[in-house]
């Protein structure tokens, strides 16, 4: 046997931290029954430290040794293995590079820890040694802890959070019994936190040995403390009541809305229940009303695509449709544009489901399944109370499609909203629904796609040290295009919570139609021969407008190829 492979306890002779009585005495033990290792016999008796033990396991298996104190290991990479699967298997991540995490474990022959990761994460792991001690300090510093909510709550103003039927809440808060009122305090904290981190979501999650909360910042989610399990029940009752919900209900999914004012912004939370295996998961999804009182300079636009937009919605009628999957920010375009448009001598309604921000001077019409307010009879009834601008939330079916085109060619502006990939394909989509060709071709003026991007944060932007021409070239920018150009990356600061972004922007692709494209579509091209004819004729696509934006400092590279990454 080599060096390498001796004995931990061998080695730990060497070391001079143990005799050879106490190997004879710690093996005696295992014979008969014990079930410890013997480097934890070794360091229960005080007969050498964990950082011996640790010293001792790399010599034995030729591993690198890591002092986690000594590290600072990057938000990015502590986001990558969830925390309960760092309590679990007693890992802590600290490094990723060239697609190979780095983890810090205390035990070399737990090959089970390092199966869990690799199968969470899906990519290469390579193991570094560190002490338990060392590895539960580092997942508590770097991760959220129930003492962190104990702390705050004594921090906390019950007055950081008011709800707006304040007599329901003064009802209520009599109602709950003294030893509930730490829950009320909870549930507050983790309304007040996620408004101070700019979250849109809240997710408050059963697992089953803790409950995990969860916000969803600029899209992304991350993870925040953790309230103790025995509260769980007490929070997501707590939460119901809030929302006016069926407390006894447990098996069936439930919508809700809070209206409250926090951190003196008035804010609806829209409350959806959902019944899942360890209890009810929660979230809710934050409505700012001042949010959404930006202008249209505000949403990212290239100043090209920023002239095209603006003469799109000012046509007198026909169908402009804003295409992307959920969470691309089409609703906050929309509601942009008709804020814009919004003047005393136009009539404005809309039909959403649900109506997520009340614009003034807009009449707003939700949609209603149990009542019978679908989208089809809603649209309906808007066209009799004679309109100018018309928004439907979401094209779904034939039947709403068809009513959106029927108004559009009787001299309607609609807007509407469709979930397809790109501009191209929205065409192709109407038709395979049932829409005559001619029809498409006749009425529809525009499609948008769009994605949201994060943008990187002002306070710790930082000029990349070099430009990377290869990738750069790979993805179909040519040298003339970058050259003299400088990317950025955020570092990471307090102000974005060391992300390195901070807020998003949209990037947009912008098909306009001409005789060209309306011909092709009366002949059912193909979405690739549309795409094809709408770039000869000038159309940016997502992944060029994204270019664009990288190249002019907005974000980075990595976030514009993951929300573009299949166009070209």
């Amino acid at each position: 046997m080599s060096d390498a492979r001796r004995c931990i306890g061998e080695i730990l002779l060497d070391m001079g931290c143990v005799t050879q009585d106490d190997i004879d005495a710690a093996l005696e033990r295992q014979i008969n029954g014990e079930k410890a290792k013997i480097g934890e016999i070794f360091i229960a008796e005080g007969l050498c430290s964990a950082a011996d033990v640790t010293s001792a396991l790399a010599e034995q298996f030729g591993m690198e040794i890591v002092d986690l104190d000594g590290v600072d290991i990057a938000s990015s990479v502590v986001a990558m293995v969830p925390q309960e699967q760092c309590h679990e298997n007693h890992v802590m991540p600290i490094d990723m590079f060239d697609g190979i995490l780095t983890v810090a474990i205390s035990d070399p022959l737990d090959l089970q820890a390092l199966d869990n990761i690799r199968f969470v994460i899906n990519c290469q792991v390579q193991p570094v040694l560190a002490t338990r001690e060392a590895i539960d300090a580092a997942i508590s510093r770097y991760y959220s802890s129930t003492d962190d909510f104990k702390k705050r709550m004594s921090e906390f103003k019950d007055d950081d959070v008011k709800y707006i039927d304040i007599e329901k809440a003064r009802l209520e808060a009599e109602k709950e019994a003294d030893d509930q009122a730490p829950v009320i305090k909870l549930v507050q904290i983790i309304i007040t936190e996620a408004v101070k981190a700019r979250a849109s979501d809240i997710h408050i999650e059963p697992m089953i040995d803790r409950v995990r909360v969860r916000y969803r910042i600029d899209g992304n989610c991350y993870e925040m403390d953790s309230p103790p399990k025995h509260l769980q029940g007490s929070v997501i009752a707590r939460i119901k009541i809030m929302a006016s919900l069926d407390m006894a209900e447990k098996r069936r999914p439930q919508d809700g809305k809070i209206p409250l004012k926090c951190l003196g912004r008035n804010l609806d939370l829209r409350v959806s229940t959902l019944p899942a295996s360890h209890g009810e998961s929660v979230v809710m999804r934050i409505l700012d009303k001042a949010s959404i009182s930006f202008g249209l300079e505000q949403l990212g636009f290239h100043a090209d695509d920023m002239k095209i937009f603006r003469g799109l919605i000012k046509k007198p009628n026909g169908v402009m449709l804003i295409t992307g999957p959920t969470g691309s920010g089409k609703t906050t375009t929309l509601y942009s544009a008709l804020s814009e448009l919004n003047k005393p001598d136009r009539k404005i309604i809309t039909v959403e489901n649900p109506v997520e921000y009340t614009l003034s001077g807009i009449n707003q019409c939700q949609v209603n399944v149990q009542q019978g307010m679908t989208f089809q009879k809603a649209l309906k009834a808007m066209l009799r109370q004679a309109p100018n601008i018309i928004l439907v939330g979401e094209i779904r079916d034939e039947e709403t499609a068809h009513i959106a085109i029927e108004a559009a060619l009787t001299g309607h502006l609609v807007f509407a909203t469709l979930h397809t990939n790109d501009a191209p394909s929205a065409l192709t989509r109407l038709i395979d629904m049932g829409i005559a060709p001619f029809l498409v071709a006749s009425s529809v003026q525009a499609v948008q796609a769009q994605r949201l991007v994060r943008t990187i944060c002002p306070d710790c932007k930082t000029p990349d040290d070099e430009l990377d021409v290869a990738r750069l070239k790979s993805v179909g920018l040519r040298e003339e295009q970058f050259a003299g150009k400088t990317t950025y990356h955020g570092k990471g600061c307090a102000t974005c919570r060391k992300i390195g972004f901070k807020g998003r922007k949209g990037i947009y692709e912008i098909m306009v139609m001409n005789s060209r494209l309306r011909e092709m579509c009366f002949q059912k091209g193909t979405t690739d021969s549309l795409r094809d004819q709408a770039r000869r004729d000038g159309m940016h696509t997502l992944l060029d407008d994204g270019l664009r934006k990288v190249l002019d400092g907005w974000t980075t590279l990595d976030e514009v190829m993951g929300e573009a990454k299949q166009y070209s």
